[in-house]
């Protein structure tokens, strides 16, 4: 029986052994992070949020409009006189720029730049998630093989109780109910790998799902990455990196200046226009002028705009706090998460010991007529579920270690050191902020989009 479960130990090790062609967990983060729709959405979400900025910014200058008009008109000049008609068509030439806004436009810009902060902390906030979605779906499938494993060794174990229970049958030394009790064990022992093997199809799956690709042999798990040595000290990180905290932190300054919009909208706006036009006659005017416009009355519309944007404000406040509230009752569920995962690795591993002594010792006295059939199987049955402890014990203790650097907001790629190349935020806002229009820049935006794609 030694030899049977050294050869389980060795099948379960082979599955995770490195090989030359082996897929690693870093393998599967950079699949995860560049096959990513979730990313790429987002990624679109944020240059959308940047054209926002560069639509603001071209409130800044001159709108220059063109207007060709051509109409039939018939008149009459006097009531008893004829009528003339025809065709009259006339091309204008104006220009509009607004001189004095009290700030509307500048906050509305600076508005529209902390939007884009808080989308970026979005993007950071989706890569935690599609990186955290790849170890465990990579984790996931190692603890489906080596429970296939485990079930396939059980299905050959209790195969041989089956055969050892008829042999004693035949001499007499045991009744026909132990020989169907060792034939439901292995039915049950079937039906646990088939249920095994669709386990570890799904998982292959999801993993596939994650990741772009079916996995191929994989890799044993390197070490998972240090965390800090409390979680008070985890909580203190978290807090001041976590993308949630940062972006409802960008949420309050939004809040702010909106408010700063609104009592800006009870002042005047002073505006120049000019205007060049001439028509089929030949006839040219010209003309320049200044208007100055304030809303005197609009039945309370301003006033109630004002006490809205004061109520959102207090609003995102609000949510700031409960945003530490969330982020830090996570690290601590993490936190807890992890280390109950590292008891039960512990208790696993002493069950095990425990229930392989006893397996072999209840085998030996049913050799001597001292135990039944049954108690054997139960012996096995104890060991079989010890083991399947351990790995999926290990397997949350893995994955534990993720989520905790997950909630401290510590999940991405230049975290994790992957050495690729990542999605530059940047990059495409500062080919935009400035609202280009000529053809040169347009030459340079087609490039950065070319390159993040």
């Amino acid at each position: 029986m030694r030899m049977i479960f050294a050869a389980m130990t060795i099948a379960v090790g082979v599955l995770t052994a490195p090989v030359a062609s082996a897929e690693t967990l870093t393998d599967a983060f950079i699949a995860a992070y560049r096959n990513s729709n979730l990313l790429d959405k987002q990624q679109a979400t944020l240059r959308a949020a940047d054209e926002d900025v560069a639509q603001a910014m071209a409130t800044l200058r001159p709108v220059v409009d063109f207007v060709a008009r051509s109409a039939y008109s018939r008149s009459q000049r006097t009531a008893s006189g004829s009528f003339s008609d025809g065709v009259g068509t006339t091309f204008d030439l104006t220009a509009e720029l607004v001189l004095l806004d009290f700030g509307r436009r500048a906050i509305r810009i600076e508005l529209l730049k902390e939007t884009v902060l808080a989308t970026r902390e979005g993007l950071r906030n989706e890569e935690q998630n599609v990186l955290f979605a790849a170890v465990d779906a990579y984790v996931n499938v190692q603890v489906k093989q080596q429970i296939l494993t485990l079930r396939e060794s059980n299905v050959r174990l209790v195969t041989q109780e089956l055969r050892a229970a008829q042999d004693r049958f035949e001499v007499g030394e045991i009744t026909r109910t132990d020989v169907s009790i060792a034939e439901a064990r292995l039915a049950a022992a079937r039906a646990g790998f088939a249920s095994a093997e669709g386990d570890l199809m799904i998982a292959r799956e999801a993993y596939k799902a994650t990741t772009g690709a079916y996995p191929r042999a994989l890799a044993r798990l390197p070490n998972g990455p240090s965390l800090p040595k409390s979680m008070e000290a985890a909580r203190s990180v978290a807090l001041r990196t976590h993308p949630s905290v940062l972006s409802a932190q960008r949420r309050v300054t939004i809040g702010e200046l909106n408010v700063e919009a609104a009592k800006a909208g009870f002042r005047p706006v002073l505006s120049a226009n000019a205007r060049i036009g001439t028509d089929d006659k030949g006839l040219d005017n010209q003309g320049v002028g200044l208007v100055l416009s304030q809303n005197i009355y609009s039945g309370g519309n301003q006033a109630s705009v004002l006490r809205k944007a004061i109520a959102q404000r207090d609003g995102a406040r609000a949510d700031l706090g409960q945003a530490g509230v969330v982020i830090a009752e996570a690290v601590g569920n993490a936190w807890a998460g992890l280390q109950i995962a590292n008891a039960q690795v512990q208790a696993s591993d002493r069950q095990i010991r425990a229930a392989q002594t006893a397996f072999e010792g209840v085998r030996e006295e049913a050799s001597l007529g001292a135990r039944t059939t049954l108690d054997v199987l139960n012996a096995e049955q104890e060991l079989l579920d010890a083991r399947l402890s351990r790995i999926e014990a290990e397997a949350q203790r893995y994955v534990g270690i993720y989520r905790v650097l997950q909630t401290m907001g510590l999940l991405t790629v230049e975290h994790l050191r992957l050495g690729i190349p990542t999605y530059d935020p940047a990059a495409y806002y500062n080919a935009v902020k400035n609202a280009p229009a000529h053809s040169a820049q347009g030459k340079k935006l087609d490039r950065i989009l070319e390159k993040l794609k």
